[in-house]
């Protein structure tokens, strides 16, 4: 059965998508090494499947983490959000062959998710059906995002950066 998920290039104004890939892509912006890319990543599995990540906002704990977070509350406005669950940078580093991470969901109840990309690289957000949608600079996945779902390194660029919206 396929996925159902929305791919829309150029999701953001190039005036917005700039100053944000500005920030993002700057020395300044803090990353935070993460051991594991998802719960269902297994120990000796090897440490290529670790990232970098910016938390932005996450509703189970109630507060805004970064200082960069206002750079970012447009989206509310270009994905119509009701409610913000999880804002979050993510930085995958380049690695010698794609390396697809485990399937996972971001969480097991109703609502929409948001993966947009900052870079273009050969890297890719894999569905559950197969469906493979390349991360293109200012492209936006929209999708459930209680399905399942993989991530994956690149090999043609520093590394794939991303940001990933939970949101109903």
């Amino acid at each position: 059965m396929k996925t159902e998920h929305e791919v829309i290039d150029n999701f953001l104004p190039k005036e917005y998508f700039d100053e944000l890939k500005k920030i993002v892509m700057s020395a300044g912006i803090p990353w935070y090494w993460t051991k594991k890319i998802n719960k269902f990543h297994k120990e000796g599995e090897g440490d290529l499947s670790s990232y970098f990540t910016h938390a932005l906002f996450n509703i189970r704990l109630d507060y805004i983490f970064s200082t960069y977070y206002h750079h970012f509350n447009q989206f509310y406005n270009y994905l119509n959000m009701k409610a913000l669950v999880r804002m979050k940078l993510n930085l995958y580093p380049r690695t010698d062959t794609i390396e697809v991470h485990a399937p996972h969901i971001d969480y097991d109840y109703d609502h929409k998710g948001c993966i947009f990309s900052f870079n273009t690289c050969d890297g890719y957000t894999k569905l559950e059906d197969g469906t493979k949608i390349q991360s293109v600079e200012n492209r936006a996945l929209l999708f459930n995002p209680g399905i399942e779902h993989s991530s994956t390194s690149t090999t043609n660029a520093k590394g794939r950066v991303n940001i990933n919206i939970n949101y109903l």
